[in-house]
């Protein structure tokens, strides 16, 4: 296997609107009405389709779960 040169970009995996929302086990209307609402994960469009950045979903959802830790100060653990 060849390792990449320094000058070499990494690329962040790209989910498709599809494929993100399969992953989080949700309806894709689910990730528009919560992008529709500020509450859902960055993204931008290629065309007229919708990607999100893997890196930029796991910020997300670590938000998520720290809102909600906080909210429920842990005691669902």
């Amino acid at each position: 296997m060849q390792s990449k040169a320094p000058d070499e970009p990494q690329w962040d995996e790209i989910l498709t609107l599809s494929r993100l929302a399969a992953w989080l086990g949700v309806p894709v209307q689910t990730i528009y009405d919560l992008r529709s609402q500020g509450r859902g994960p960055r993204g931008f469009r290629v065309g007229h389709e919708l990607r999100f950045r893997r890196s930029e979903v796991e910020t997300w959802l670590e938000q998520l779960e720290a809102a909600d830790e906080a909210k429920h100060d842990g005691a669902e653990r």
